[in-house]
């Protein structure tokens, strides 16, 4: 039987993305390690602790980013995992981080990327008159969100709808996506190679799998 994968799942929140992660992955192909939270209050941690999952917090306040990255990469380091996931984690990782990690650390981000990198995606949309939004599973890069695209999810945008609203409709696409790209790559199909994200030996495009 081949040796599950070993996942850290990097947190800052309620951690919904972790819960489907653990409920679909966990004890499968994937074997999550540790949960590490830069705020103490995640209700995520919660949710390792009620999966036996040991559940770590390293505060980011007050810190600089290089130690708090630092810390960080220390505390990821004692658990050797074949991969980071980054589950709602909200702080912008110094380059010595990501190039640490580079190949094996991937982002869900909540956009049709390359659009709408950084923050508050969704009303951004929406006042942009898009047609279409959703969400994107990528691999991290030094470029903030903008590295190698796994997999997308689509969905519509209606002319009455609020931030909240779209951002429900995307989070459930969510919640379907990271799971599935978090198998692939513990199952061995899924690389990263150079400029690109490989599924089962084949170049993905710029848009991820969802375009094939």
């Amino acid at each position: 039987m081949t040796e599950k994968k070993k996942v850290v799942v990097l947190i800052s929140g309620n951690g919904s993305n972790l819960q489907a992660i653990i409920d679909q992955c966990h004890g499968q192909d994937a074997d999550i390690v540790a949960v590490i939270s830069n705020k103490a209050d995640a209700y995520g941690l919660e949710r390792a602790q009620n999966a036996d999952i040991p559940a770590q917090v390293i505060l980011s306040k007050g810190k600089t980013r290089e130690v708090f990255d630092g810390q960080l990469m220390e505390a990821i380091e004692r658990h050797q995992p074949d991969l980071v996931v980054l589950a709602g984690f909200m702080r912008i990782l110094t380059p010595e981080f990501v190039r640490q990690y580079q190949g094996k650390m991937i982002n869900i981000h909540p956009s049709l990327l390359p659009k709408y990198q950084g923050l508050n995606t969704h009303q951004r949309a929406i006042d942009a008159g898009d047609a279409e939004h959703g969400a994107s599973v990528h691999f991290v890069t030094e470029e903030l969100d903008g590295g190698p695209v796994i997999v997308q999810a689509r969905v519509p945008v209606f002319d009455d709808d609020a931030a909240s609203e779209l951002a429900a409709r995307v989070q459930t696409q969510e919640l379907r996506i990271y799971p599935l790209a978090v198998k692939w790559f513990c199952s061995g199909r899924l690389i990263m190679n150079g400029a690109h994200a490989e599924l089962d030996n084949a170049a993905l495009s710029p848009a991820g799998y969802a375009a094939d």
